[in-house]
C-alpha cells in the first residue's frame, strides 16, 4: 500500500510530492521498523494541499495553531477517504488519519516519528523552495526563519532533534547569504 500511497502523492501533489517522498525517506532511515500505518502517514501527511477547494484552510502566519490543526484535518480526512477507495481495512485507515492529524505536533512514538519525518525533510528539500519564496517577495525573510526555526524546535525526539539542528544552521546560513546579496 505504500508503494501505491507514493504513486499517487507523486501523481496528485505536482507542486511539492519531492518533501512527502522524502519524508518516507528520512523515516526509513530514523526508524526502518516503522510500521505500514506510520509508513502511509508519514508519505501522505500533507495531501490536503493537492485539493484546492473552499475548504482548504487559511494561513495566517508561522504561528497559527488553527490552521496547522484544520490542515492536519483535512489532510486526515482526504488520506482517509483515499484508503477507503484502496480498498484499506478500517482499522489501517484509522490509524494513518489519527498520525495524519497531529503530524504537526506529534504527541506519541509513532506520531512523533511522522513529525520529525516532516520536520526532517522539510530541512532537507524545501529550503531553496522558502528561499524563492523571499525572492518572490511573498514571505519575509524573517517569517521563512521561523519557519526554519519551527521545523527545528517542534522535533520532540531529541536524536532527531540533533540531526535537524546543522541543517537549520545551514538554512540560516543560506537565508543569510540571499540576505547579503540582497541589500
Amino acid at each position: 500500500m505504500v508503494e501505491i500511497a507514493s504513486q499517487w502523492v507523486l501523481g496528485k501533489y505536482k507542486h511539492n510530492s519531492r518533501h512527502l517522498i522524502n519524508s518516507l525517506e528520512w523515516l526509513d532511515r530514523i526508524a526502518p521498523e516503522a510500521e505500514e500505518h506510520v509508513r502511509l502517514a508519514t508519505v501522505t501527511h500533507d495531501m490536503e494541499r493537492a485539493f484546492p477547494g473552499p475548504d482548504m484552510p487559511v494561513w495566517s502566519g508561522w504561528e497559527d495553531y488553527d490552521y496547522y490543526v484544520a490542515h492536519s484535518h483535512r489532510s486526515a480526512r482526504i488520506v482517509g477517504e483515499w484508503l477507503t477507495a484502496q480498498g484499506a481495512v478500517a482499522e489501517l485507515r484509522e490509524k494513518v488519519e489519527a498520525l495524519i492529524r497531529v503530524h504537526e505536533f506529534g504527541g506519541w512514538p509513532e506520531a512523533d516519528l511522522v513529525q520529525a519525518a516532516d520536520s526532517l525533510s522539510f530541512l532537507d528539500v524545501n529550503v531553496e523552495l522558502f528561499l524563492d519564496y523571499v525572492r518572490k517577495g511573498k514571505f519575509t525573510a524573517e517569517q521563512v526563519r521561523a519557519k526554519f526555526l519551527y521545523s527545528h524546535t517542534r522535533v520532540r525526539i531529541d536524536r532527531i532533534q540533533e540531526l535537524t539542528r546543522p541543517m537549520l544552521e545551514s538554512a540560516n546560513a543560506r537565508l543569510d547569504a540571499l540576505l547579503t546579496v540582497s541589500v
